[in-house]
């Protein structure tokens, strides 16, 4: 027997409150990461989770219950085997899901035994190819009923599981990082699997000077490795975790990590553990949930919409789910197997037989570095699972708007390129279309710098993907320096450093402009929008803002009718002067209509210079080069 994953109905992980059912009698409303209960849960001093008299508690929760769907169809396992020690008076009763969420009962067993006593069933996967998970809950009678340990297991010819090298990449993140490693160094389950912790650190403030930093490494001995390089984003720190792993040649597996992440052991070796029986070989992803609402799942599984080539959550599921509000067995897309495109870098186990055979990550810096590594092998016939049950805590990206800032370029640079390289469309679909969109939403919303550095990014893509290794090295600095130069990207902290908002001539009737409800009243608003950006700026806008524009209602509708606003950044922490500039937008439109043209016009020819060209670019020897050169004087961000 093997096991694939354990009950932490003692674990306090999740940092969520318990969870309540409203009705004893109802199992579909347990809640919570780990355990829920109806009136009567509780947490042992030794771990164990117990249900008191007349109670019930279900371990039908994220952490506790187990996917059998995703077992049915990617593995060859044909049966599960429940195995759980418990004690005291009442029912152990064992439940599975269907595709559709209904809930069905599998078995029960009476138990009364004031010692512990072991409970073991073996159960058929054949029920699961659409969906549906298995898990159990206890009903004491008279007196408390106490779990105190279960295990998921499956029978296999393996005797042992398959090793790991641990990649962590870390950019001025030494506390988390050091956090992270002693959270490793604390788990004698994952030492037991561990050849290697490869930390790549591409900041200024290094991992080795934390105060912390010497205890750790001493505990972890020869399996932690420290490599300093400059700063090649994060497909640069993976691209070596996974050269590093491939040349030394003994791990099975690399594990992908986010420096910024609280990872779950337990989830580690339930990602081994799947791979190990995948019926090929298969990247396993964990999921996220947020850091700082530790019940909130921001992503369940990702997929790429081929049409208009943009990342997103995969269709049936929902980004932001609270286990805390709703249940696993109350939510009813939760019990759908959800198949994925890729998976983010957050928690990414890979084979690395995968590796040798598709490469590194192309050098993208970041953005769609992940997806397109996905995409690439699927298309080599590895799949990607997102498997339920394993996941991190990772800051959260919603306060963020990395579409605005330096990253514009990058969004947009490899979005574009791996649409090129794999996108099953004429001509992308609707991407070179999109991007147009893009580029009249910034100058409609007098975002002049994100408008520059998209016809940068596609500037350099019809300059052909042999730039693509420098550009890791050196285009990034060069991006920062140039947004610099316009006022929509000149931050200061507050908003009293800025001259007084003022408008001379009042809202019509005293109503700002209206979201446009519909295609043609948005055609109306563009064409009006589109006409005031060519008319002259009135003086009093140049010496005083005219409104102050929240980042939540930054709408390009709204800055369209304005000559100028303060508005703030999404993280809330600082604000910039949008100024309206109708040279500039004559310029850019001028520029962004000749370029998406050209764009059109040279897709074919590109897509043959991207996919010939990819081979060299995820090399090792490629990669080799440009690490060497990132530890040269000026390369790095």
């Amino acid at each position: 027997m093997s096991a694939v994953g354990s009950t932490e109905s003692g674990s306090r992980q999740s940092g969520e409150e318990e969870a309540w059912s409203e009705d004893a009698e109802t199992v579909s409303n347990g809640a919570g990461l780990l355990a829920g209960s109806a009136g009567g849960f509780g947490i042992l001093s030794d771990g164990h989770a117990v249900a008191h008299p007349g109670q019930r508690m279900t371990l039908g929760t994220y952490f506790n219950a187990f996917p059998a769907s995703y077992w049915r169809r990617w593995t060859n396992v044909e049966e599960v085997t429940l195995r759980a020690t418990v004690s005291g008076h009442g029912t152990f009763l064992v439940y599975r899901s269907t595709s559709k969420g209904h809930v069905l009962r599998s078995a029960s067993k009476s138990i009364d035994s004031d010692d512990p006593v072991d409970v073991e069933v073996t159960l058929p996967l054949k029920p699961f190819i659409d969906g549906g998970w298995y898990w159990f809950d206890v009903e004491a009678a008279d007196r408390e009923m106490v779990v105190h340990s279960g295990e998921w297991l499956v029978e296999t010819e393996r005797t042992t599981p398959g090793t790991i090298t641990i990649g962590i990449t870390t950019f001025n993140q030494p506390t988390f990082c050091v956090d992270q490693l002693a959270a490793l160094a604390n788990s004698q389950e994952v030492l037991d699997v561990l050849d290697e912790i490869v930390v790549v650190d591409q900041g200024t403030q290094h991992v080795r000077d934390h105060e912390l930093f010497t205890a750790v490494s001493k505990v972890l001995g020869e399996r932690l490795r420290v490599i300093e390089q400059g700063n090649l984003g994060g497909s640069g720190g993976f691209s070596r975790s996974m050269m590093e792993a491939v040349d030394r040649g003994q791990s099975d597996y690399v594990l992908l990590f986010d420096d910024d992440v609280q990872c779950e052991p337990e989830g580690i070796l339930r990602a081994i553990a799947f791979a190990d029986l995948a019926k090929t070989p298969t990247a396993v992803g964990g999921q996220m949930f947020s850091l700082y609402d530790r019940s909130v799942m921001h992503a369940y599984g990702e997929t790429v919409k081929k049409y208009r080539w943009f990342w997103g959550p995969a269709p049936e599921t929902e980004h932001g789910h609270n286990f805390a509000r709703k249940s696993l067995q109350g939510t009813k897309w939760l019990h759908r197997r959800i198949d994925v495109d890729y998976n983010g870098w957050w928690m990414c186990l890979i084979p690395t037989s995968v590796i040798r055979e598709i490469g590194l990550s192309l050098p993208m810096f970041i953005k769609w570095d992940d997806a397109e590594f996905g995409l690439r092998a699927q298309e080599a016939g590895y799949p990607t699972v997102t498997l339920p049950g394993v996941a991190v805590w990772h800051v959260p990206w919603h306060e963020k708007d990395d579409t605005i800032d330096w990253q514009a370029y990058l969004h947009r640079r490899n979005r574009l390129v791996a649409a090129l390289l794999h996108s099953p469309y004429s001509r992308g679909g609707r991407l070179v279309w999109e991007s147009f969109q893009t580029q009249i939403r910034h100058l409609m919303s007098m975002q002049y710098a994100p408008a520059e550095m998209g016809l940068m990014a596609i500037e350099d893509i019809l300059d052909g993907p042999n730039r693509m290794h420098h550009d890791v090295l050196y285009r990034v600095p060069e991006v920062r320096e140039l947004r610099k130069s316009y006022p929509d990207s000149q931050m200061k902290p507050a908003l009293d450093e800025f001259p007084a908002p003022r408008r001379v001539k009042p809202p019509r009737k005293g109503k700002g402009p209206q979201a446009p409800g519909n295609r043609v009243a948005q055609l109306k608003a563009l064409a009006l929008g589109g006409l005031r950006q060519l008319q002259p700026i009135r003086s009093t806008a140049v010496r005083n803002p005219e409104a102050t524009v929240p980042h939540m209602d930054l709408r390009w509708w709204l800055l369209s009718q304005l000559d100028s606003a303060l508005v703030s950044s999404a993280d809330g922490t600082s604000a910039a002067w949008y100024q309206r500039d109708p040279e500039q937008f004559r310029d850019l439109l001028r520029r962004s209509v000749t370029l998406h043209v050209r764009l059109y016009e040279e897709w074919p020819k590109l897509v043959n210079e991207y996919q010939r060209a990819l081979p060299d670019l995820v090399s090792p020897d490629a990669w080799r080069k440009t690490f060497e050169q990132s530890m040269e004087p000026g390369p790095g961000a």
